[in-house]
């Protein structure tokens, strides 16, 4: 029996690796099909003895994400060899070396750059996960498709995690959707994109991706008759100008339904713009702009266009190399509807991104978007101090924001990210001119160094020689260039007054015969309630330490006995602080939550950022100085956490919801009818077990606004409450509010 299926196992393989072969992107010559053969029998005879959680042979693991890295980002041979022999050297006894022996040394590169990401060095000081992105993120610096093979490799990972265990699922989709989805953005990879970000929902919110799935189900044909009665209107008048196109239907992604309904607060059936149409053209690259505005036009003879909401990526490209006219239109039945207009090349680099992108570049010497992009991010990368956290925060801040087109004072166009300051304009012409900055003047008129810049804007930089910048100048920018950069020239100032205040600091303690050296800086540091010796030396040289307190210090050490019980005093607190985080309670009305497997009862906080009540899903969060922090599962900060500090995350339930009372905001939107706010009072007098704590109440012009602060004793109580109050007659929306 076991015979059999491996050989059907055996045939399995055999038809993937060819399947491999057939849907590349790129042509492949014999040389690239004689090396990912090769590459194909390493890593077969290597990973043999493996088999994966679902209990299949492992090898189909690496054969997938060449697959993707294939077909959907669209690399070629040296690429396609690298993904299929990306764990080789991970989990099995070969080496670098050798793969560079049977390859050739950009294999190898690729598999170790690959390797690299996987092997991360335990440091308990920061993020593990924070650590392990910066280092992603560094080998960008070596070859951008170590990070495509790598998003290959998440990508088949997060749709085989059916077998895995909960926790680890949460983990895996809360660092996709955290760092890895945003990536695939940048890079253009916009299915990618959204097939990450679909499972990352899925896993991360399972009931409101299950319901949303069903939803669309539900629709499907309502939708698709939909689709066909519009494209039947636009064919009609698209073939009369003899035009070689496609419509294609396009539902909006799940993860982009969910995003609107939490950001408007708004039911599926509430999100309107769930149509979206693509025209995709033939065309000679002469006449791919003229086309797609006669597109526009036939499109909008049918329908009546949002000015508001039309987006010519194809004047102005997105970083990323994308290009196409988005107009969204009023289709029948008054809804909106998104139709995509884009060329065949077009479609192709929104497709596949980054290879599409230099398939079509023919050798031009302009730099692309994503060429200037991968330079300011080796920029970035040079002297970067700071800790892996905030370095990932700056990044992924980055990566998704959304562009804006301004202009130099000669006309040229730049592009920034949405939110971007005059002061990140001047830091993303030149970092000697951002440093020099003195003050901007944007569209003639002098602006604060925080003027938040507007697509069409035209910046001019004043500069000075004098010029430095200011700790206050962090604040003033949004781009991880300009910070770092700013940061790198306030730690050299630093440096140097800290140079000039340490000799200081040894003249002044020599009058208190006191010998500078490492026993007593580390005793100023504690003396001070200093972090590092560099603060010390730093506040010394500008002033802000001043000779009687160095008395004062010279005056406690003199005298070493009493310094002995200080000492000790000072220490105790810390340690109790530090054993009460896992002191169990003895309080009765702590019993509600329970954490972990053991079921434990424990010290904890309600975060104010989503104020969890009984009855919600949630999970413990262990901080520094706060112990357990409770959070809903869905709390705006939720995926950071997971992602960034999954080992710190612990398992938490209710057990029990009759003990204590909650209180929970509620706001209320509707018409001014007569006698509403009457109704409403006792709507929530005669729901049982609900106090009014307050309640805000106004009108204007015919609309009612309310909101009401409730103490409940669960959310079955809440969730009843709510909806007797939307069976008001007037009543438009109820929802409740969450502190951010």
């Amino acid at each position: 029996m076991l015979e059999i299926d491996i050989e059907k196992e055996n045939k399995a393989i055999a038809h993937e690796y060819k399947e491999l072969l057939r849907i590349s992107y790129q042509t492949l010559t014999p040389t690239d099909k004689k090396l990912i053969r090769t590459a194909f029998d390493v890593a077969v005879d290597a990973h043999k003895d493996q088999r994966r959680k679902s209990g299949e042979a492992y090898i189909f693991h690496p054969i997938a994400v060449a697959k993707i890295v294939a077909s959907e980002i669209g690399l070629g041979a040296t690429s396609i060899a690298a993904a299929l022999l990306h764990d080789v050297v991970e989990d099995t006894p070969i080496t670098i070396h050798d793969i560079e022996r049977l390859f050739n040394p950009k294999v190898a590169q690729l598999v170790e750059g690959l390797t690299k990401i996987s092997l991360v060095q335990k440091d308990l000081n920061v993020s593990m996960q924070a650590e392990n992105f910066r280092k992603m993120i560094l080998t960008l610096n070596d070859d951008v498709r170590v990070i495509l093979i790598k998003l290959a490799d998440r990508l088949h990972n997060m749709q085989t995690m059916d077998s895995m265990q909960e926790e680890k699922q949460t983990k895996i989709a809360s660092e996709t959707l955290y760092i890895y989805a945003p990536l695939a953005h940048r890079l253009g990879l916009y299915n990618i994109k959204s097939k990450l970000e679909d499972l990352g929902l899925k896993y991360t919110e399972p009931a409101i991706y299950n319901e949303i799935v069903s939803r669309i189900k539900e629709t499907k044909e309502e939708q698709d008759a939909y689709i066909k009665d519009i494209s039947d209107v636009l064919k009609a008048s698209l073939d009369v100008e003899e035009l070689d196109y496609i419509i294609k239907g396009r539902p909006k992604s799940i993860y982009s339904i969910r995003r609107k309904m939490k950001a408007q607060n708004v039911s599926f059936d509430e999100v309107y713009d769930k149509f979206a149409l693509r025209i995709v053209y033939k065309s000679p690259p002469n006449e791919e702009k003229f086309q797609a505005w006669k597109i526009y036009s036939i499109v909008t003879d049918h329908y009546r266009p949002s000015p508001s909401r039309l987006r010519d990526w194809i004047s102005s490209p997105k970083s990323t190399g994308y290009e196409a006219l988005h107009i969204t239109v009023m289709g029948p039945k008054g809804r909106w509807v998104e139709v995509q207009v884009r060329s065949e090349r077009m479609d192709e680099i929104a497709e596949k991104g980054y290879a599409a992108h230099y398939k079509y570049k023919n050798g031009a010497s302009e730099e692309s978007g994503l060429d200037v992009w991968l330079n300011l991010l080796k920029e970035a990368l040079e002297n970067s101090e700071t800790n892996a956290v905030d370095f990932v925060e700056d990044f992924k801040m980055n990566l998704y924001s959304k562009e804006i087109f301004v202009f130099t004072p000669k006309g040229e166009i730049k592009s920034l990210p949405k939110g971007a300051t005059s002061l990140d304009f001047a830091f993303s012409i030149h970092s000697e001119i951002g440093i020099r900055t003195r003050g901007t003047r944007v569209n003639g008129k002098l602006v604060p160094l925080n003027y938040e810049l507007k697509s069409g804007d035209q910046i001019d930089v004043i500069t000075s020689q004098h010029q430095k910048p200011t700790a206050n100048w962090l604040d003033y920018v949004t781009t991880s260039r300009a910070k770092t950069k700013i940061k790198n020239v306030l730690n050299e100032n630093t440096k140097k007054i800290g140079e000039e205040g340490k000799e200081l600091l040894t003249r002044k303690l020599k009058h208190l015969k006191i010998t500078l050296n490492e026993s007593v800086i580390n005793e100023l540091v504690n003396f001070f309630k200093l972090k590092t010796s560099l603060d010390l030396f730093y506040r010394v040289g500008i002033g802000a330490i001043e000779n009687q307190q160095l008395k004062d210090y010279a005056a406690q050490k003199s005298n070493s006995f009493i310094n002995f019980f200080k000492n000790k005093i000072k220490r105790s607190p810390s340690h109790t602080a530090d054993a009460d985080i896992h002191k169990p309670i003895v309080n009765n009305n702590y019993d509600l939550l329970v954490f972990g497997k053991e079921h434990d009862k424990l010290d904890y906080k309600l975060s104010p950022c989503c104020n969890p009540i009984p009855g919600d899903e949630v999970f413990g969060f262990i901080t520094i100085n706060e112990g357990i922090k409770v959070h809903k599962k869905d709390c705006p900060n939720a995926i950071g956490m997971q992602s960034n500090y999954a080992y710190r995350i612990m398992a938490a339930k209710w057990i029990d919801s009759t003990q204590e009372e909650f209180k929970a905001i509620i706001d209320i939107t509707g018409m001014d009818v007569l006698g509403l706010t009457n109704q409403l009072t006792k709507v929530i007098s005669n729901n049982m077990n609900v106090n009014i704590l307050s309640i805000s109440l106004s009108t204007d012009a015919g609309l009612f606004h309310g909101q009401v602060a409730v103490v409940v004793q669960n959310n079955t109580i809440l969730k009843k409450m709510i909806n007797n109050i939307k069976k008001i007659d007037g009543i438009e929306k109820v929802s409740r509010v969450y502190k951010t």
